[in-house]
């Protein structure tokens, strides 16, 4: 993969956005219904697009926020929806002509107070607190976002009353539903003007950040963070977590510094990402180039992305941690910290994700649930604790309450960030040095991800690929020990095949949003073993696709 020139330096002025631009394209562009490119295209994360492009206009949100309307009625969701949005250009224009259609429909909906911003976590912490206990009248949500997208992208994705990300053939009703009503003109869309909308008797803004902030120590043993004084360092990013850390600084009484509080929906402040675009990764060393030259002010530091459902953790000892490596810590911490939890808990993972994680539980006598890629496998089970911890190699996750009961069912970067904190007030050692024990223990990975183009019809062999198509028997030298097209922890199919030995496993899956192959691989020997898998991968597939 080739690295920008301008990877991990200061934005350019000349590849900023014009967001007054990019809201006048929103609301004047309009998408051609028989164009696929045009087509409200709703999976796991929701629709994302541009206004740039004509993939992200008003149209959509317009055809959206009726269908999540119509589904409401069809299943019976009649209690609040909580909708909250992030900090990019789009998410505004966006929130307000979904509160046009939600007012008009007269759905009860609950907004941040002052226009403010609301992190994906603290929607799903909102729904299931509300949820708790009642027999009907269930809540939901909808989080205006692209995630970690570049400035020109939007992004509007739905959580039903569950909390977490929408199921399949949820998202794929609201897709179908939306598409039906840009074809139809928009005639069956129901709305208001905005000045009626936000006065109207169902629109209610109110505090979202107590009640979320208040909460967190039953998540978090924030006492140990406050009482050992560690030092802490925050990036929001400019996102919408942005107004959050104040708040749990001040009631926590943290030695927390905020080192970055600007909000511009240009993100003009980002050191620009590995391939020359502006993106609020926080797993990314070049997106978090700024957040790492100030390592050593802390003990510990953190980021998250736009809509603060990923983390991004800064050692002193180590940087930047790779995510995976950071999964691992906070499972083996979080296994031997939590009495209250559930003994029969599985730890779940999905299957791209480091197989330390699966040394980790083996080793602590617990039971893990390998899934495919998508958080949306983890709701069932973080919602009735049956899974104590779900995360993603993405560096996303989420896990249980102290005493064994759901925080959220979407992921939650800022009870990983705290977590940090917590696992360094409580063993002396930053999660860098945790890692380095942990690995010195049980091995040492070697990860990687290739991305190569594919057509449609090289994707679709791929996601079509069974284990009697894979005749080796050995990978890199060790005899392969499974050939999986199915994921273990709930026989869901993964999209693809993953192939493992006892020292290494390779997975191949097409991308569901780019014009790609996905290749993972790792390996607990050397960087040549890890070449060697590589190379083993790409000859099994490519035989397995003659």
């Amino acid at each position: 993969m080739a690295i920008s020139p301008l990877a991990g330096k200061p934005a350019p002025t000349e590849i900023l956005i014009d967001p007054a631009g990019l809201e006048k394209d929103y609301y004047q562009r309009r998408p051609d219904p028989d164009d696929p490119a045009g087509r409200v295209s709703f999976g796991t994360s929701g629709h994302r697009g541009s206004a740039l492009t004509g993939t992200f206009n008003e149209v959509h949100i317009l055809a959206v926020t009726q269908a999540i309307c119509d589904l409401r009625r069809n299943q019976g969701t009649d209690g609040p929806l909580y909708m909250g949005k992030d900090t990019h250009a789009l998410s505004a224009p966006a929130q307000r002509t979904a509160l046009e259609v939600l007012a008009a429909n007269g759905v009860e909906t609950m907004i941040q107070k002052d226009d403010g911003f609301t992190p994906t976590p603290v929607i799903s912490h909102a729904i299931l607190s509300f949820n708790r206990g009642r027999a009907g009248g269930f809540a939901d949500g909808i989080v205006v976002t692209p995630s970690h997208n570049p400035p020109q992208d939007g992004g509007f994705k739905y959580n039903p009353p569950s909390g977490g990300p929408a199921d399949t053939q949820v998202t794929r009703w609201i897709e179908n539903r939306a598409n039906d009503l840009i074809r139809g003109g928009l005639k069956e869309v129901r709305r208001m003007g905005y000045e009626s909308a936000i006065t109207a008797g169902t629109t209610h803004p109110v505090d979202l950040v107590t009640a979320y902030v208040t909460d967190l120590a039953n998540v978090i043993d924030m006492e140990c963070i406050r009482s050992a004084g560690v030092t802490m360092g925050v990036d929001p990013l400019g996102g919408s977590s942005v107004h959050y850390w104040e708040p749990i600084r001040d009631l926590y009484g943290l030695d927390m510094t905020v080192v970055n509080d600007i909000v511009d929906p240009r993100f003009a402040f980002m050191t620009v990402d590995h391939d020359g675009k502006i993106r609020m990764d926080c797993s990314s060393p070049y997106a978090m180039a700024g957040l790492v030259a100030l390592k050593d002010r802390f003990r510990v530091a953190f980021a998250n992305d736009t809509d603060a459902d990923r983390h991004g953790i800064v050692a002193r000892s180590t940087g930047l941690m790779n995510p995976n490596h950071y999964l691992a810590v906070a499972i083996h911490y979080l296994l031997t910290h939590r009495p209250g939890w559930p003994k029969g808990a599985a730890v779940g993972k999905t299957l791209v994700s480091s197989s330390l994680i699966d040394r980790v539980v083996e080793d602590l006598g617990r039971k893990l649930s390998e899934v495919p890629v998508g958080f949306k496998w983890f709701v069932d089970g973080l919602f009735d604790g049956s899974c104590c911890f779900g995360g993603e190699e993405s560096a996303g996750a989420s896990f249980l309450k102290q005493d064994g009961t759901v925080w959220t069912t979407d992921k939650d970067g800022i009870i990983m960030d705290l977590l940090a904190a917590e696992m360094t007030a409580r063993t002396g050692k930053d999660p860098g040095e945790l890692y380095d024990e942990l690995a010195g223990r049980l091995g040492k990975p070697l990860y990687v991800r290739v991305d190569a183009p594919a057509t449609a019809a090289e994707r679709a062999a791929v996601s079509s690929l069974t284990p009697e198509a894979i005749s080796d028997g050995e990978l890199a030298g060790d005899p392969i020990t499974s050939k999986m097209t199915k994921a273990p922890g709930n026989n869901a199919a993964i999209g693809g095949v993953k192939v493992t030995t006892a020292r290494g496993w390779f997975a191949v899956r097409p991308s569901g949003t780019e014009d790609i192959i996905k290749m993972y691989a790792e390996s607990f020997v050397d960087e040549a073993h890890l070449d060697s898998i590589l190379a083993g991968a790409r000859r099994i597939v490519k035989n397995a696709l003659v």
